[in-house]
């Protein structure tokens, strides 16, 4: 690993929980490796980009770290029905990432309704450059999954694969098919390709009881979350 630099985000409001405070540990790296990042998972640390960072707030620990067990897994009834929809119809391509035309397009209309529908920050149409920033410069190679709907995209998704299993890094997808719950077919074309490669977990970030963008993630079970005292613990089976 190349480290760059290390500091402590000053303490601000919370975007998950109304009323609380958040504050986080950040690291930039130029270099990184696979093994040196599932070392980082397993102390809470998530990335994107060339950015690692994890929670550090003083008075508040629901930000916690979640993997799903891949051999255990079992789909709820309502991820059967969203498999039953999409399966079939939504074909995945898996490569490296790349920028296109297409893809910028589509992240901007995912942006725009977020900011709509959620209240997410509005911000004007993703250039290639920052695209480039986001999702393809990396410190290690990244999967890109690339979901087509009668020849049409209509979501991408960015996999780190490490030693011990998959991590999630960011998904978008089209407003116009959100009725296909493409961010859950999303996870679970992720779970199943780690159970292909026999990877034995889906790292999915951080879960946060309480906040409706967070707290989905306890769905997809059995699942661990990791403890305070450093180790992982079962959470939702």
């Amino acid at each position: 690993m190349i480290s760059l630099f290390h500091y402590q985000t000053p303490p601000g409001p919370c975007s998950y929980l109304p009323g609380q405070t958040w504050r986080y540990e950040h690291e930039v790296v130029a270099a990184l490796t696979p093994a040196e990042y599932q070392e980082r998972l397993r102390h809470g640390w998530r990335r994107f980009g060339h950015l690692l960072f994890r929670p550090t707030c003083l008075a508040c620990t629901a930000c916690q770290s979640l993997r799903v067990d891949v051999a255990r897994f079992r789909p709820d009834r309502s991820q059967r029905r969203n498999r039953a929809l999409n399966e079939g119809d939504v074909t995945l391509t898996i490569g490296r990432p790349v920028v296109t035309q297409e893809k910028l397009e589509l992240y901007d209309r995912y942006h725009a309704y977020q900011a709509e529908a959620k209240g997410w920050p509005e911000h004007g149409p993703k250039d290639v450059a920052g695209y480039r920033e986001s999702f393809t410069a990396n410190p290690f190679p990244v999967e890109e999954g690339r979901y087509t709907l009668a020849g049409r995209l209509v979501g991408v998704g960015f996999v780190d694969r490490v030693p011990e299993g998959l991590s999630a890094i960011y998904f978008f997808y089209d407003p116009a098919e959100r009725r296909r719950g493409l961010g859950t077919w999303n996870v679970l074309c992720t779970i199943a390709r780690a159970a292909e490669l026999g990877l034995p977990y889906v790292y999915l970030g951080y879960h946060v009881a309480g906040s409706p963008s967070l707290a989905y993630k306890a769905n997809y079970r059995p699942n661990q979350v990791l403890g305070p005292d450093g180790g992982w613990r079962d959470f939702a089976d």
